[in-house]
């Protein structure tokens, strides 16, 4: 196997409506259109050429998994995410990277990503 990179990560919410506003409206992603008409709501969003997949459904326990979206400046994102009311720690190191956290509106944590080495 020859792995090319992640295609997508799937998280279960509650409503996905309220979900894909947030992942669309606050952290920037971008619909795609082609989601197939499951028998379960969902969304498709697209962060930078890689899918999260928003799944309507039972929320798992929070035991600390999460996924990253990688910026360009997190110091600017942090003040970005602020103004539109999200509570943000301040950016902490990670090796040579940036990091911080934000919980969706299901709780789920989502890392945002500052890398300053080559990935």
């Amino acid at each position: 196997m020859e792995p090319l990179g992640i295609h997508h990560v799937s998280i279960n919410v509650a409503d996905a409506e309220v979900s894909r506003r947030f992942y669309l409206d606050v952290l920037g992603g971008v619909e795609r259109i082609d989601r197939p008409a499951f028998s379960f709501g969902g969304a498709w969003i697209d962060f930078g050429g890689q899918q999260l997949h928003l799944i309507e459904g039972e929320l798992p326990a929070n035991k600390g998994q999460h996924f990253a979206i990688r910026v360009a400046d997190l110091g600017a994102t942090v003040d970005e995410l602020r103004g539109k009311g999200l509570k943000v720690r301040d950016p902490q190191p990670v090796g040579a990277n940036l990091q911080t956290f934000v919980l969706d509106p299901d709780g789920n944590l989502v890392e945002i990503h500052e890398a300053r080495q080559p990935v």
